[in-house]
């Protein structure tokens, strides 16, 4: 027979206020709205939050207080002793009630909540939540977005917008960049050429979307453009479709150069007088390089008269990327001290 856990003195009353919470929900038929199951669950963990403050509400307990539960509610599922302790998470992630419809928390399933809850930054946890919201993510979206830092990345790369786009404009177009884009999911290493690298953008270009951010649909590679006799090709072209703008990408597997930001200034004045229409955005660049240097970086773009932004790209993951070899220690492991 299993050890019974000791159960605190208020145990009685939390299971019975946490049952009348439940029954009043059902009473009113709510369960069956998301909303209102989230409202629950955070009303359940803020009573768990408060009781693990003042008596020893440890695993045993939980475990107990499942069982319980799921007796008095036995066609209700979500009373699992691992989901209570969710809840409680939940309830410290978001202390105050009314902060979870403000923050359109209770618009997400319970099961991208518990995800949420384990980021320890609220204003990561809240950018998370709009674009989830927004952008319709799965729950395997979010944690590739929370794995590959994206709030970390979002709208911070450099780009010459606030200068050459009005306000509202500049502020719009600069929230679709990223630095650095994340390409990990391509399977190509540094050495592969750029025409590679682009394939294999196209080749995954569902990861590619997902990795560019919500809005983005997919035009073409090697866009041609004919200029009196001559042959011009743009890698990658995109249109957004919530800021209604076409969006020329770039690649370059070297350091940044200041010429590359003529060539894609060029091919965003392509764009704009061929393709762009009355009703469409400003066209905007964005040109993705293996590295640069921030201040070269800055000049380049304040002698660019198209709006254009820079930022990196890594094809590797940054925890595996760290644990490998540099050059110089595969060389002393092959070669031996020299």
């Amino acid at each position: 027979m299993t050890d019974q856990p000791d159960l605190p003195n208020e145990y009685a009353d939390t299971l019975r206020s946490i049952r009348d919470r439940v029954t009043v929900t059902r009473s009113r038929a709510q369960l069956a709205a998301n909303g209102h199951l989230v409202h629950l669950y955070w009303s359940i963990g803020s009573i768990l939050l408060e009781r693990s403050r003042t008596g020893a509400w440890g695993t045993g307990v939980l475990s107990r207080l499942a069982a319980d539960l799921r007796a008095e509610f036995p066609s209700m599922k979500g009373f699992s002793a691992t989901n209570l302790k969710y809840m409680r998470q939940f309830a410290a992630a978001w202390p105050e009630e009314e902060s979870i419809g403000q923050q359109a928390v209770d618009q997400l399933p319970w099961g991208h909540i518990t995800v949420l809850i384990g980021l320890a930054d609220g204003g990561h946890r809240a950018w998370y939540v709009r674009h989830a919201v927004d952008g319709g993510w799965s729950r395997n979206v979010l944690r590739h977005n929370i794995r590959s830092r994206a709030a970390e990345r979002h709208a911070i790369a450099p780009t010459n917008f606030s200068r050459l786009l009005d306000d509202d404009g500049a502020d719009l177009a600069q929230q679709i960049t990223r630095d650095p884009y994340v390409l990990d999911f391509l399977a190509v290493d540094g050495d592969r050429d750029e025409r590679a690298i682009e394939q294999a953008m196209v080749d995954r270009i569902a990861d590619t979307l997902r990795e560019l951010g919500t809005g983005f649909a997919f035009v073409g590679r090697q866009v041609h453009f004919a200029v009196e006799g001559s042959d011009f090709f743009v890698d990658l072209l995109f249109f957004h479709v919530e800021q209604l703008r076409y969006v020329v990408i770039e690649l370059k597997t070297g350091e940044f150069r200041p010429d590359n930001v003529g060539q894609l200034s060029f091919y965003v004045a392509l764009v704009d007088a061929n393709l762009r229409r009355q009703q469409h955005a400003d066209t905007v660049g964005l040109l993705m390089v293996a590295g640069k240097n921030e201040a070269v970086v800055r000049y380049s773009l304040a002698t660019s008269n198209a709006p254009v932004g820079v930022a990196s790209y890594e094809l590797l993951p940054a925890e595996l990327r760290h644990a490998l070899p540099t050059e110089a220690q595969l060389q002393r492991a092959i070669l031996g001290p020299q």
